[in-house]
This record gives C-alpha cells, structure tokens and sequence, in this order.
C-alpha cells in the first residue's frame, strides 16, 4: 500500500509538470521558542494571536505533535537530523557528540536536490560542530539573500521573544490580566505565577506579531501562492514543569501546515484550509517530510516517517520523548503517547522532578513554588514535583490534560499501562537509546568514536541493556540479579548494577564497587553507601566523591554526576565544604558545555568561598 501511494505521487508530480506547473515549491519554517499551544486558533482564549490564528484558516492544524525533547538543543538535534537524539547520544542539554561518517544532516540533502537553504538564526545542535550544511546561518539570513530569485528556496526564522528568558525580564508593562490567566494544577496561585503566565502570553503575541512580519514579506515578493508554509513551537512552554519535562504539557506543540493550492498533490493526509488533523506526528519526522517535499526519497538512516510529499509513509501509532541532563542536573527519563494517554519511565525514581538548575531559577515562578515547598504551604498535587519520583506513571489526557493523576497502578488500566510499557521499552532497543550509558561512560567506551558508531558497531546488546536498565528501576526485581550483574566484563551493565543494588539498600554488594575502574559505576556505588547506616562507609564513599568530583582526573561529564550525589545525598559540613573548594575549576571544557560542574560548586559552597 505505501509502495503504492509513493507511485501515485510521483505520478502526480509528473502530470503537475506536464502542465507546466513547478514540482519545487519553496518551503517556509517558521518556528518559536519554548511555547505549547497557547494560540487561539487552538482553543486558547486568553490568546491573543491574529495573525497565526488566520494562517491557521487557510491551514491543516495538528492536534498532537511532540517535539521527542521538551528542551531547544535535544529537540533541535532531532530536526536537523532526523533521528531521535538518543540515537546519536545527543539528548542531553547541552551536549557536542561526533556524528558518524558521512552522514547528512537535511540541509545538505536540500542543497544537493538544488534549493537554497536559509536559517535565521538559531542553531544549537549537540553536535561538535555548528556547521549543518547551511547556504546561509546567522541573523541576517533570509529567502531573500539567494542569488537568483527563480532558485526555490527553504528557510527557517526563529522567533527567540518567546524563549523562557523573556518571561522573567524585566521592565515589562503587562499586557494580559494576570487574574485571567488559568494556571494549571500543579502550580500554586501566586502574584509571581500569574505574572510569569500573562508575561508568557505578552510574548506569544509579541512573537505572532514577528510571525506576521515575515508572511507579509512572502506575500509583498510574490511568493505566498508558491510557498509551503510550517509554524511550529520547538517545545512546550518556558514556565516549569513543562520545558525540560517529557510531560505532554513539556513536549505537545502547535504544528500548521498550508500548501498552496498548485502543490495540493503535496498535502498531508486529509489536507483541508481550516482542518484538523488527528495523525500523531513528531520533530523526528520533519527532516524527513521536508526531503519528500522537494521531491527526494528520505535517507536510509532517518528514524522519522514523512507526513507530506511524494514519500509520505504510514500514520504513527506512538510518539516518544525523552528527558536527559539538563544542564547540571543528571536525569533519565522516557516517555510515549498514543495520543490519549502518556506512559513515562523514570531511570531515578529515588530523585526529585526538579532540582535547583541555575538556569530555570531565574523565573520567579520556579523561586516562589520551591519556597512554598519548604514552607509547607502546597497542596499534594502542587508539591509533588519537589519529590522524588515513583517508578512509572500513566495519564489519561482526556479526564487529567494537567497530568497530574498517575493511573500506573489503578487496574483498570493496567493493559493499557502494559502496552505502552511495552512499546517504549522496544522502542529503547530497536532505536539503539545511547541513554541508557550514563553520559560519563558514553564518552569513555565512544573513546573518540561517534555513539552512533559504538551503538552501530555490536558491542552492545541493548536488549540486555535495557533489560539491566528496566530491571533496577523495577520494585520487583531481586537484589541477587545485581550482584551477579556487578561482575559483568561491561562498565554500563556494572553502572545498572550499582542502581539496582542502590534502590535496594544493598550496601554490602556495593563495597567493593566503590574502586571501579569505571568512574560512572563508582559514583554510582557511593550514592548507594553514603545512604547507609555506616558511618565508615559513608565517610569513605563521601571522600571517594569528592575524588571523582575532580575533573582534572575523571573528566567534566564524571564531575557533574559526582557532584550530584554529593549535592543531594550528604549534609554539607565545614570539613567537606573545604575538600570541594580545593577542586579544580571546569575549564578546559567539553564542547558545548558551560561549566556545569561549576555551577553546582557554586550552589552547594557559600559565596567567595572558591
């Protein structure tokens, strides 16, 4: 049936030819920071959006579209190369990992199939390099910089006014009644809270208004008749608990489509001005839509299915999201939706939703929320992201939109939470999820390789891996399955090892673990005996970290996990403040990370203490 549908659209790109029609339709992207979809033509009446809301009447409107991250870099690596970010080791926030040889990025397959590519501005890639292939990449490129104006074109313009950052900026005269904001359940009603949301809303509009500034400037060129157009946002909203979070709320975004009526033999699936579509679709699925779309078969390596084009394949059953470090906080987390409900699996269910990053600090909602946490002043719902995290969860997005109600253990919905179960943990091992390393040892094993090489390359038995990985963050699994797994000749199945053992309190197995050669199973090791009732082993494991917490020795990536532990699990005295302010600084850094080691030094030392 696929085979089939491809024939009949390259059929009719052969008839719209014979016309004398163009089969190269130019290609607008058109994309925003850090917002869902809070826009009126998605039912939002706070919103005050025009002029997306009239592109949305002339446009095919996606009720469900995940970003797989709900976080720029991650979910940007994902677009640029059409593979889920966990494929290529590239989902933590931020990252630079090596892709592998001679691969291509979708840039470049768009300039080969003879278009000029534009992007204005933002890259942001966990990639070593920056350098994607692009004609033109800065804050001056435009469709209007090619060199003959008969050359079809691609361009993106990203809107920044919406990012995160210009929530909390300030002076700002708000525009929209913070009494009219509707806050979603799990943040507490607060003047700082309502504040961060009309301010958010302020910027949606501000960022619409740009938006309208471009789709004139198509329009005054002539080119809105020959021009497909995408709006998207990149991930969910800025405030917390949705960017970072592979909640729905952190990964669902606005997606619009309008093809012009001449490449109509283009659209997507029930195409309609004004329409609604019901298909699942993702950011992994856009490099390959764009490829169809210029009239080129997607490349083999693609993990993303086209939506549009010549090569559109089947609708999704199932979107995935994931969750790695985030900044200076390790995390593990996977997600999946059918579009009802969303399953998600925690890797470290014995450590809070949220943490202090630096970063998301600065948005007064985050500040004030903590605080109320502290001070006992939050409902259970409100206060539950400040604790640590059960093993799964399970939503119903139609009764619980704000996901707040885990049904992962009601059992009248225990096939449903088996099959999406099921399909994520599949979807880890067939997509070869570099997660499941802990980012320290992904480096160490890649050894200057690309992951996706060392994923490729049959070293590794992901199914095992996942089934190490499952198994420790599993209440049921028995502790004697660890300490035979300690013994294993692999550094990331000891890692699994040591969190399972870990989750069960097992000290004694984790002893001699503490000097492994591997410095990601070590500090894994020391979080489980730091935690104990002896007092040796708890000194002994707390100087082990402060060891591995040099990055001179072990490296940036083994630093910041080692931190972690220490941040989380030891009471900081005199005595250990004073071994962490004799650390080295985190300079030289890996690319793209910017001194996240430090950062934590800085939240756990008292200031001018370093």
């Amino acid at each position: 049936m696929f085979r089939f549908c491809c024939c009949v659209c390259l059929l009719l790109f052969s008839i719209s030819s014979a016309r004398g029609e163009s089969v190269r339709p130019n290609i607008l992207w058109l994309v925003s920071e850090d917002n869902g979809q809070q826009l009126g033509c998605y039912g939002d009446e706070y919103a005050d959006t025009p002029n997306l809301d009239r592109l949305a009447e002339k446009s095919l409107r996606y009720k469900t579209c995940w970003s797989n991250a709900p976080v720029c870099a991650p979910a940007r690596t994902t677009i640029i190369s059409g593979m889920y970010a966990t494929s290529l080791g590239g989902h933590h926030m931020r990252s630079g990992v090596k892709l592998p040889t001679g691969m291509k990025l979708y840039p470049q397959v768009v300039r080969e199939a003879g278009y000029y590519c534009s992007n204005r501005y933002k890259t942001d890639y966990n990639f070593t390099t920056q350098d994607a292939g692009w004609n033109d990449s800065g804050k001056k490129a435009h469709f209007r910089n090619r060199p003959d104006a008969s050359m079809p074109f691609f361009s993106i313009f990203n809107f920044t006014i919406s990012h995160e950052s210009k929530i909390r900026n300030k002076p700002h005269t708000l525009v929209h009644d913070p009494a009219k904001a509707k806050l979603p359940a799990y943040h507490p009603d607060t003047p700082e809270v309502r504040r961060d949301w009309a301010q958010y809303y302020d910027r949606m509009t501000e960022m619409d208004r740009e938006v309208g500034q471009v789709l004139a400037q198509l329009q005054e060129d002539g080119l809105a008749d020959s021009t497909i157009v995408f709006y998207y946002g990149d991930h969910g909203s800025g405030m917390p608990r949705s960017k970072r979070w592979p909640f729905d709320s952190g990964l669902r975004v606005p997606l619009l489509v309008h093809v012009p009526e001449q490449f109509q033999s283009l659209a997507p699936a029930g195409y309609a001005a004004g329409g609604v579509s019901d298909q699942l679709v993702a950011f992994v699925d856009l490099a390959p839509t764009l490829i169809s779309l210029v009239g080129t078969e997607p490349l083999a390596n693609m993990q993303g299915t086209a939506f549009a084009g010549p090569y559109a394949g089947e609708a999704k059953k199932y979107l995935f999201g994931y969750r790695g470090r985030m900044d200076e906080r390790i995390d593990m987390v996977r997600s999946v939706t059918d579009g009802r409900y969303v399953y998600m699996k925690h890797f470290y269910p014995d450590r809070p939703y949220l943490k202090h990053i630096d970063y998301m600090f600065q948005t007064p909602t985050t500040a004030i929320w903590k605080q109320m946490f502290d001070e006992g002043k939050l409902n259970e719902v409100q206060a539950k992201v400040w604790k640590n995290k059960p093993f799964e969860e399970l939503f119903d997005l139609q009764n619980d939109p704000d996901e707040v109600n885990n049904l992962a253990g009601d059992a009248t919905h225990q096939e449903k939470l088996n099959e999406l179960r099921t399909q994520l943990k599949s979807w880890m091992i067939d997509t070869k999820d570099m997660g499941l390393f802990p980012e320290a040892e992904m480096h160490r094993v890649a050894d200057g390789r690309a992951p996706r090489d060392v994923a490729l390359s049959g070293e590794v038995d992901f199914a095992a891996l996942a089934d190490a990985a499952w198994d420790a963050t599993d209440d049921q699994a028995d502790s004697q399955v660890f300490v035979k797994m300690s013994q294993h000749p692999q550094g990331v199945m000891r890692f699994w090892a040591a969190r399972g053992l870990t989750l069960r309190h097992a000290t004694e197995a984790l002893v001699p673990m503490m000097d492994d050669e591997c410095p990601s199973v070590a500090i894994a090791a020391c979080e489980g005996l730091v935690i104990s009732d002896d007092e040796a082993l708890k000194a002994s494991a707390q100087d082990r970290l402060v060891e591995l917490a040099n990055a001179d020795r072990y490296g940036h990536f083994a630093a910041i996990a080692a931190l972690n532990v220490i941040d989380m699990r030891i009471p900081i005295s005199d005595s250990l403040r004073d071994q962490l302010a004799k650390l080295p600084g985190s300079s030289p850094e890996p690319i793209r990370v910017k001194g996240y080691s430090d950062r934590l030094l800085e939240h756990v030392l008292p200031a001018g203490k370093r």
